[in-house]
């Protein structure tokens, strides 16, 4: 395992912009880990990809989104494959991000939107996420969402998901087999994550992402929502089907896009997929 100093989003013995940890890192703990903990601004930075202004993917309303840079899985469908690198980011401080967001803050309140942090993987700079969170939702008065795969759930602090409304995390697969084709990572984390933001009463709106061939079996989708509809705290499950609009990016970074010949799932396999989430209480978007 790869450990990680508290207060860090650096993982030891590795450089600042080392790519992803191949292990979820340390549990939540010290609540004064983070500026947001301990509730007071600090100069911290982290390496960003870019930010974007969204409606309607990234949480409700018009969304200010943060896209950290570097990500632990990697799944075959990515289609933002130039964020899995934490190098590939820029490093950026907290003050510029707030500041940017800030042109925005009176469109984003008057559409019922917020601010979104996304990736790559939020939670692999669990400090510089807390901050920004924080500094959104206090400083900005913004509704806050995650958008995480849960893998490094571990690495959040209670203090963190205070800060945080919503959280849009994605179950990629229920069958662990799977999970790890499409990942190469261990599915047990995103479930252990999900549980304790429904211990938490977190609010999550469930990601699955339809790949015919892939994720798309009945008894792999219904283990998914059978899960969600246990937990208690979802609100809503959007079924997103795979698509290619990534493979150029692949194409460009040298790596091979093994789903070149996959297609992209007809409307019924996508209305079947919804049904299925239907059937367990769950509304499927």
């Amino acid at each position: 395992m790869t450990a990680v100093l508290l207060g860090s989003d650096i993982p030891v013995g590795e450089p600042p912009n080392a790519d992803a940890p191949d292990a979820p890192g340390v549990a939540a703990c010290a609540e004064a880990a983070t500026p947001a903990g301990a509730a007071t601004h600090r100069p911290i930075s982290g390496s960003v990809h870019s930010w974007d202004l969204s409606t309607g993917l990234d949480g409700p309303g018009t969304r200010f989104v943060t896209f950290l840079a570097g990500c632990p899985l990697s799944c075959l469908y990515c289609h933002n494959p130039d964020t899995m690198k934490m190098r590939n980011g820029k490093r950026t401080s907290a003050d510029e991000m707030v500041a940017e967001a800030a042109k925005y803050t009176t469109f984003i309140r008057a559409s019922g939107g917020g601010a979104t942090i996304s990736g790559g993987e939020p939670l692999l700079q669990p400090v510089f996420a807390g901050e920004l969170f924080h500094r959104y939702k206090h400083e900005l008065g913004l509704h806050t969402a995650l958008d995480t795969s849960g893998y490094l759930g571990a690495r959040a602090t209670d203090a963190m998901l205070r800060d945080v409304d919503l959280v849009l995390l994605d179950i990629k697969s229920w069958e662990p087999a799977t999970y790890r084709e499409v990942t190469s990572r261990d599915l047990r984390p995103t479930l252990d994550f999900a549980r304790r933001l429904a211990d938490l009463g977190k609010e999550v709106h469930v990601r699955f992402v339809l790949v015919p061939g892939l994720t798309d079996a009945p008894h792999n989708i219904d283990g998914v929502a059978a899960f969600a509809a246990s937990l208690g705290n979802v609100s809503r499950v959007d079924v997103l089907p795979f698509h290619k609009l990534g493979e150029a990016k692949w194409e460009a970074l040298g790596k091979d896009f093994t789903l070149h010949d996959t297609p992209s799932p007809t409307p019924d396999q996508v209305a079947a997929a919804k049904k299925i989430f239907a059937g367990h209480g769950l509304q499927a978007i």
